[in-house]
């Protein structure tokens, strides 16, 4: 992935969603050509010249501090999401350990898988920054029926989401979840744009769905740590859940989401007919 294409985009996507009205800046003179800011607004906004923006606009974040690059996230109206990644895509041009980075995993420790296994009540998965999933209990595997097919390793979820049509009737709320995952992707390659996996990963999707190409392109950059999502089970039918999101502190790039349902719902209901379904013993065990 081109960290150069990618500050590119990102801040020419970023500057083309705020209009001068709602920059509160005043209008520079002549024919607006494009919807958004200029490039000398911008500049205005942050306190630095329209050269040295048009510098960083093209891609060239070296020498930038973070005081600079907060102060264009703060003109631009960034959310918290959006300045994290803006921050992780200077680093990736000014950190001294960028090319020895350590790289992200397919695996976690005995410990996540014990940690898992403790929380048997509810169903669990985590996953790394490629959407792959490296851990899981029994009744996370149960309620993602589709993602652990049996005798098989778990699908990546994002070539799930996109690839699968069986994604489409798995996730009633198809193209929310879709941005959800792009958005997940967005903020992994700012921390990592050389991470080989990811662009590969980026690649096959680019290549093969016409919809990741969209969402992709709109560099839209989200932190989904909490929230609730439809899953329409095969087995069980219609399941509303809340999640929480916890990064793994000690395994980058490593999140546990676990699911909940509101008590004496249908929902609720539903997940305890999971765990009588459950043939298995609830046990957690590594899915790569």
């Amino acid at each position: 992935m081109d960290a150069k294409q990618e500050v590119q985009q990102f801040l020419t996507a970023a500057r083309g969603r705020i209009s001068p009205e709602q920059a509160g800046v005043s209008f520079f003179a002549g024919e607006r050509r494009v919807p958004g800011l200029r490039r000398e607004e911008v500049g205005q906004l942050a306190g630095v010249s329209t050269a040295y923006y048009t510098k960083m606009e093209r891609g060239d974040l070296r020498g930038v501090s973070e005081g600079v690059l907060l102060a264009v996230a703060r003109g631009l109206q960034l959310d918290d999401a959006e300045t994290t990644h803006l921050l992780n895509l200077g680093r990736a041009f000014n950190g001294p350990t960028r090319l020895h980075r350590s790289r992200p995993g397919r695996k976690v420790s005995p410990g996540i898988v014990q940690l898992i296994d403790t929380m048997r009540d509810v169903p669990v998965v985590a996953q790394n920054h490629l959407t792959f999933p490296v851990a899981s209990n029994a009744l996370g595997r149960a309620l993602f029926h589709d993602l652990f097919p049996p005798d098989a390793e778990p699908l990546n979820h994002a070539l799930f989401i996109f690839l699968d049509e069986r994604a489409r009737t798995f996730y009633p709320d198809w193209e929310e979840n879709a941005h959800h995952t792009v958005s997940a992707m967005r903020l992994a390659a700012g921390r990592d744009p050389d991470d080989r996996g990811l662009i590969a990963l980026v690649g096959r999707l680019a290549t093969q769905s016409r919809e990741f190409r969209t969402m992709w392109g709109g560099h839209t950059v989200r932190a989904h740590v909490s929230g609730s999502k439809r899953i329409n089970h095969p087995l069980v039918g219609l399941i509303t859940v809340s999640y929480e999101v916890l990064p793994v502190p000690a395994s980058p790039g490593v999140s546990i989401t676990s699911f909940l349902t509101e008590p004496a719902t249908p929902s609720a209901d539903a997940i305890d007919l999971l765990r009588t379904m459950i043939a298995d013993p609830v046990q957690a065990q590594p899915d790569r």
